[in-house]
C-alpha cells in the first residue's frame, strides 16, 4: 500500500476512504477470492446496495481494522 491516503470508490468522489467492501463474484472469482472496494462515510450504503443486490457483498470492514488483520 502507498503513503497516500485511500480515497472512496464511488465514482467522482474524492473523500478519504474509512471502510472496506469485500467482494467476489461466484461466476469468476474462487469462492475465497476478495476482490475490495473502498467507501466513506457517505457512499458505504449505496455502494455496499449496489454489491449486495448482485449477490456479490461478502463483509464490510472499518478500513482501519482491515489494515491491521492485513498485517497480521
Amino acid at each position: 500500500m502507498s503513503d497516500e491516503t485511500p480515497i472512496c470508490s464511488a465514482k467522482g468522489c474524492r473523500a478519504d476512504a474509512v471502510w472496506v467492501l469485500a467482494w467476489n463474484n461466484p461466476k469468476i472469482h474462487t469462492p475465497e477470492r476478495r476482490k475490495t472496494w473502498l467507501a466513506c462515510d457517505e457512499h458505504r450504503e449505496h455502494l455496499s446496495q449496489f454489491l449486495g443486490v448482485r449477490g456479490f457483498l461478502k463483509d464490510v470492514v472499518l478500513l482501519r481494522e482491515w489494515e491491521s488483520s492485513a498485517g497480521s
